[in-house]
């Protein structure tokens, strides 16, 4: 189970209407909303890993202290959700070695494991996964073997793999074989757009044909349906943004409940 904790301003589907130099403006909700999620967790006993931005982390200590308190694997979303296909080996490179050092710092623990910011670890930008290993990460989970507009790498392993030659394991996000292709049911909007019972079908799938652990994610702006609409945005991304928040929490407590769930450095 794992949880990339950024605002719903941050996602990459509003880079072009939300500019990041107006973040500081913004009333943020991530801090609510992912106490929320730990409570969630709490109450069902979930332990997950926390992809955080180390944007939230500077403003939130007390929030990523809980996270760490609370028993759950804290890792690096990247500084302040810039895709790795928009960043130079350099840039990127510094990008994880500074949000490292700060969640580090705040939550007083050695993290080792990342997840770049919209799946953006892509054919073109392979050479990330060199960098993450030079600059001490463990594993990544960055990956997405499906076919989207917007990231993924369709032939690339369904499942844990060694990415580099210096040991750095790729955990990709879950998806399961119909007919020939890549079916998403790893979380996020996919979770969102299926009804309950094809996610529930589908990592059941995964766990007992494949005999797999399923990588699952969401996002705490996602158990929020009162946050503000943005205007001015394509009907293609008001659909996958806003789909069935309402019904998002009830889900995930379902989900809780009829699998088990860890940590992703216990996984590795």
């Amino acid at each position: 189970m794992t949880v990339d904790v950024e605002d719903y301003f941050q996602v990459s589907a509003f880079e072009d209407t939300i500019d990041r130099s107006s973040w500081e403006s913004i009333a943020c909700r991530v801090e609510y909303n992912t106490h929320h999620v730990l409570d969630m967790f709490a109450r069902s006993n979930v332990k997950a890993t926390f992809f955080v931005l180390a944007w939230v982390a500077e403003r939130y200590p007390a929030l990523i202290k809980r996270i760490v308190a609370d028993g759950h694997e804290l890792a690096n979303h990247g500084y302040d959700h810039k895709r790795v296909t928009q960043l130079t080996p350099d840039e990127f490179r510094s990008d994880i070695i500074k949000s490292k050092k700060i969640l580090e710092d705040t939550g007083s623990v050695d993290v080792n494991g990342y997840r770049a910011p919209s799946y953006s670890i892509v054919e073109s930008n392979l050479w990330a996964h060199e960098v993450l290993s030079e600059c001490g990460f463990s594993y990544s989970s960055s990956v997405y073997p499906v076919k989207h507009d917007l990231y993924g790498i369709p032939d690339a392993p369904r499942f844990k793999y060694q990415s580099h030659a210096n040991g750095l394991v790729e955990f990709p996000i879950c998806t399961t074989r119909i007919l020939g292709r890549n079916l998403p049911c790893g979380g996020g909007g996919f979770f969102r757009l299926y009804p309950y019972w094809m996610s529930q079908w589908a990592i059941n799938r995964v766990n007992r044909i494949d005999q797999q652990p399923c990588i699952f994610y969401f996002h705490p702006w996602e158990i929020d349906p009162d946050q503000p609409k943005q205007p001015n945005i394509s009907a293609k991304t008001q659909f996958r943004h806003y789909l069935n928040l309402n019904k998002m929490e009830s889900r995930l407590e379902n989900l809780m409940t009829q699998f088990e769930w860890t940590r992703m450095d216990t996984l590795l």
